[in-house]
């Protein structure tokens, strides 16, 4: 069994859902089972920043898929749930990232493993910090809560508490 997180973001049509959707459909197989979701977070867009706030959220996973085969059903769930992908860093239904995947450095044409901004990105770091604050990003060999501590969290702001860090406590909002 595999332990990985990924960031989930949207900013088209209702946001709230569309993450509610897709943690389902995550949870739906019997491959992937959703251990963590952290409260959902409003955030300023970054890179291409003429668009709508996004709403993130980080979720823990337990696999027993490979790393590039939960990248395949990351993005079946992005397709399923109208993604697009018409401007870089622009607007989406759905977005969802792997960040880590175990304590593994993955490098392939189609994935690297640890997301290769999110220790720099606070709309990432924020959501993950509060599921997984002692994760260690495998190749700075920092703690979450340190690489947020030198990021801060500008841009990112608490839009719905979760009281639980569980998924029904998630599909009940």
């Amino acid at each position: 069994m595999h332990t990985a997180y990924l960031s989930l973001g949207s900013n088209i049509g209702d946001s709230k859902d569309n993450l509610q959707g897709a943690v389902r459909l995550l949870d739906a197989g019997s491959s992937i089972e959703v251990t963590k979701v952290s409260s959902i977070y409003e955030t300023d867009p970054v890179g291409f920043t003429d668009q709508q706030v996004f709403l993130n959220i980080a979720i823990e996973v337990k696999t027993t898929l490979a790393a590039e085969e939960l990248l395949d059903e990351a993005q079946k769930i992005e397709q399923s749930l109208g993604r697009e992908r018409k401007v870089h860093w622009g607007p989406r239904t759905i977005d969802l990232d792997i960040l880590l995947y175990n304590t593994d450095n993955v490098k392939s044409d189609r994935l690297s493993v640890p997301h290769p901004h999110m220790h720099e990105r606070s709309f990432v770091l924020v959501p993950l910090n509060e599921i997984a604050p002692d994760a260690v990003h495998p190749l700075t060999g920092s703690k979450i809560s340190e690489l947020l501590t030198r990021t801060g969290s500008e841009g990112v702001r608490l839009w719905k508490q979760t009281v639980q860090q569980c998924k029904e406590k998630f599909f009940a909002l």
